[in-house]
């Protein structure tokens, strides 16, 4: 690649430019507004694919369960939001998310599926928490619909490509897929 062209590149990057995390719910409606939440911020992205990853190491219903639990206990972090209650270290516990369920799954930790539910469970009420916390001028039951569906959704592309890994006998395609979610949290943390 030429010189020029990388410092083109670098220039374009390094430019500052204003952030639109997630789409304002007066032009695009409460639902479209909750679907882009979790869309749009890599810690979440992050999570949420390895919560599937990691899910689709286990055997049976357990491979559904665990996503589930996320999302229940994402959509209770998010009552507890409009309900007022405020929880501590929130931003922390969300990136601690990342690393966690990154080294889990990169270092193939196995436990009970129940216990596999409450530990991305507990993380979910932190993520779910967040998103009542920015819940802004959108109608909280379709803003709550669409951050849920997005996030099986991620849970469920995270599902498809661990369990691809799992049937060509490939874990160390999943283990490096935990330990790159891993390093993206440690450098969220980091920034």
């Amino acid at each position: 690649m030429p010189k020029r062209t990388l410092l083109a590149a670098a220039a374009v990057l390094a430019t500052p430019l204003p952030a639109f995390a997630h789409l304002n719910p007066a032009e695009h409606g409460s639902f479209l507004a909750g679907v882009s939440h979790p869309l749009t911020g890599l810690d979440h992205n992050v999570v949420m694919l390895l919560v599937g990853v990691w899910a689709a190491t286990f055997r049976g219903s357990a491979r559904f369960v665990i996503p589930a639990a996320f999302v229940g206990m994402m959509l209770v972090g998010f009552g507890l939001a409009m309900a007022g209650v405020t929880l501590p270290f929130v931003e922390p516990a969300i990136l601690a998310s990342v690393v966690a369920v990154g080294l889990l799954v990169a270092l193939a930790v196995r436990v009970p599926a129940l216990a596999a539910a409450a530990i991305v469970g507990v993380f979910a009420i932190f993520h779910g928490h967040a998103h009542g916390s920015e819940l802004g001028a959108a109608v909280a039951l379709s803003y709550a619909g669409g951050f849920a569906l997005a996030t099986a959704a991620l849970h469920g592309a995270g599902l498809w490509l661990g369990s691809a890994a799992v049937r060509h006998a490939q874990p160390i395609a999943i283990r490096a897929a935990g330990l790159a979610g891993a390093a993206a949290g440690l450098m969220l943390f980091a920034a």
